[in-house]
């Protein structure tokens, strides 16, 4: 695999002119001319045109690019679109004199007209007695380009935590959101049939005993529904098809309709037939379609009310897990912030079992409550990841003397011992192509922040991530 595309100009640059050039260059700046024209001299010309490809992911690298014009993009294959370096004019980006780079992290390409000059590695040492401050001045910018790398790396980690948390959440919101629109759906037919029925209503000669007898008869019926039990389907359907031949006998338009609210109520042909004591065939069925369409109105009624106030428990899960509005120190309840993750994470807990063991009245701890969340988001996904969305998974939360101790257990297959020091490690991963092997890091870092500790015990069927964090904490840092 070639190392590098090098192009060289179809006109060389006069040595004089590159040395002029690299005094623009931020981290040169102060070398003198004569330690400038030893590296154009020593260097080699590079050209290349907006969008071509520089060089490929895993080719070996062996120079030092420093950049004159133009600005390269280096992206990872499987990282999707984001940048994971950026080199622009005036940096200095490649190999590195003391770095232990080894290959090109992604593939690089130019994204203006290229104009660079090339140092290789076997002339390094030369260059370093030559212009002995240039030691100092690449390692400062090795140290540059890692924060630079981690920065990006960790931002993508997150975007792709948020990724996760967004199709979780939808996934949630569907389901009452479906609902919703059903019930309002059904709701308004309901509303229109009746409103087409009114003429009927009004026809409706009835007195005041017979009013008494038709109310009676219906609160008897609606009394009855909040004690019925959910029927099998044979039984459902065996009474459906019953009162539909009885509504049909009768000469009740709309049977196939009327039927169905009445049955999910409890009614049979019995107690349709005590409607013949008060009531003429015509009113009877003129007042059970209207009947029917009530208890059609009120269940979608009820399932609105249901429907909504899942979505507002699921916005206040989202609220209580990203700590809006709040200021950033916050009284964090560990126990909410534990289950509002939970919550997050629901779509994928349909096969599995959830324990909880949180000791009572646990104190409150000063944190930053959006930072411990990315703690808990990191430790439940990964031991989703691990019990493949089927097992069982465990939380507690306990006081461990002067510490608030919170434990999330699994049963998947386990962590095996040579990796099991190795996981909380920057950019080391198990899951080969989904993931950038932050998580851990940044839960790590997030503990250490606010004073605690976090370590692993682990074995076939059975791990646990185990979380300290200290009670008497006046201020974070």
């Amino acid at each position: 695999m070639v190392s590098l595309a090098i192009t060289a100009p179809a006109s060389p640059t006069p040595v004089e002119e590159i040395a002029a050039a690299l005094e623009h260059v931020t981290p040169l700046q102060g070398l003198n001319f004569e330690e400038r024209l030893w590296m154009a001299r020593h260097g080699q010309e590079w050209v290349a045109n907006a969008g071509e490809i520089l060089f490929d992911e895993g080719a070996p690298a062996e120079h030092m690019a420093i950049i004159l014009k133009g600005e390269i993009h280096v992206r990872r294959q499987q990282g999707g679109p984001m940048a994971l370096f950026i080199g622009r004019a005036a940096q200095i980006t490649g190999l590195l004199p003391f770095s232990r780079m080894k290959t090109y992290g992604g593939q690089g390409f130019a994204i203006a007209p290229l104009w660079a000059l090339l140092i290789h590695r076997s002339v390094f040492p030369e260059m370093l007695q030559a212009i002995p401050s240039m030691g100092q001045r690449t390692v400062s910018v090795l140290l540059d380009r890692v924060r630079e790398v981690t920065r990006i790396e960790q931002q993508a980690e997150k975007l792709s935590a948020l990724g996760k948390l967004a199709g979780n959440l939808a996934h949630e919101l569907n389901n009452p959101a479906s609902a919703a629109q059903r019930a309002a759906a059904t709701l308004v037919a309901a509303l229109r049939a009746n409103r087409a029925n009114r003429f009927k209503l009004v026809n409706v000669r009835v007195n005041a005993q017979q009013i008494a007898a038709i109310d009676a008869w219906e609160q008897k019926i609606l009394d009855r529904g909040s004690r019925l039990q959910e029927p099998n389907a044979i039984d459902f359907i065996a009474r459906d098809e019953s009162v539909r031949a009885w509504l049909t006998a009768l000469g009740v338009e709309d049977a196939s309709e009327v039927a169905p609210p009445l049955v999910e109520q409890g009614v049979t042909t019995t107690d349709l037939e005590e409607l013949r004591g008060f009531l003429g065939p015509s009113e009877i069925g003129v007042d059970l379609q209207y009947f029917a369409r009530f208890l059609r109105s009120s269940r979608a009624a009820d399932a609105l009310v249901h429907s909504t106030a899942r979505i507002f428990d699921l916005i206040g899960a989202v609220k209580d897990y990203s700590n809006m509005d709040r200021a950033p120190i916050l009284e964090v309840d560990v126990p909410a912030g534990l289950d509002a993750t939970l919550q997050m994470f629901a779509s994928r807990m349909d096969r599995v079992q959830i324990e909880r063991d949180y000791e009572p009245h646990l104190p409150r701890i000063s944190a930053y409550g959006g930072e411990l969340n990315q703690v808990w988001t990191a430790l439940i996904e990964n031991a989703l990841d691990a019990l493949g969305n089927q097992g069982l998974l465990r939380l507690t939360c306990r006081l461990e003397g002067d510490m608030l101790l919170v434990e999330i257990w699994d049963t998947g297959p386990g962590i095996p011992p040579e990796l099991q020091e190795r996981i909380f490690e920057p950019f080391f991963t198990t899951k080969a192509g989904r993931g950038l092997g932050l998580g851990l890091d940044n839960a790590m870092r997030i503990i250490r922040k606010h004073r605690g500790h976090i370590s692993v015990r682990s074995e076939p069927g059975s791990t646990c991530f185990r979380v300290r964090l200290p009670l008497d904490q006046l201020q974070a840092y």
